[in-house]
């Protein structure tokens, strides 16, 4: 199950704003790109629902099988954090090669860990 549509981002052009004009925040196996998003016809009260993409290229595993099972555990700790998000980021979750071997709790806690850096989630 993925992430609800108000909360996918999708387009390249989505992506390449929250590249180019984003926040970066570094982990061992996960980097968090985060861009306050100020659109011109979004007023203070009705702030859009966080947007989230996942980056997983190549680089990580040549083999797709595991570049998806990777994806899938990110997009269930997203989904499990997402009462949680501030609302009006976009964020780019991109997976660094090293996340090969990691386990479901390991990207949970420096997930949650990065987030909080980023002011996008409020640390508990």
């Amino acid at each position: 199950m993925g992430l609800p549509k108000a909360n996918r981002l999708k387009h390249r052009k989505e992506f390449k704003q929250v590249y180019q004009k984003g926040l970066r925040c570094s982990g061992k196996y996960l980097i968090v790109r985060a861009l306050k998003d100020v659109s011109p016809h979004s007023g203070e009260a009705t702030l859009p629902p966080p947007k989230i993409g996942i980056s997983i290229s190549q680089k990580v595993s040549k083999k797709a099988v595991i570049r998806n099972r990777i994806k899938r555990q990110l997009r269930a700790i997203i989904r499990s954090l997402l009462p949680q998000l501030s609302s009006g980021w976009k964020m780019v979750v991109v997976v660094k090669p090293s996340a090969v071997g990691c386990k479901y709790e390991d990207f949970l806690q420096e997930l949650r860990q990065l987030l909080i850096e980023s002011e996008v989630l409020h640390g508990d």
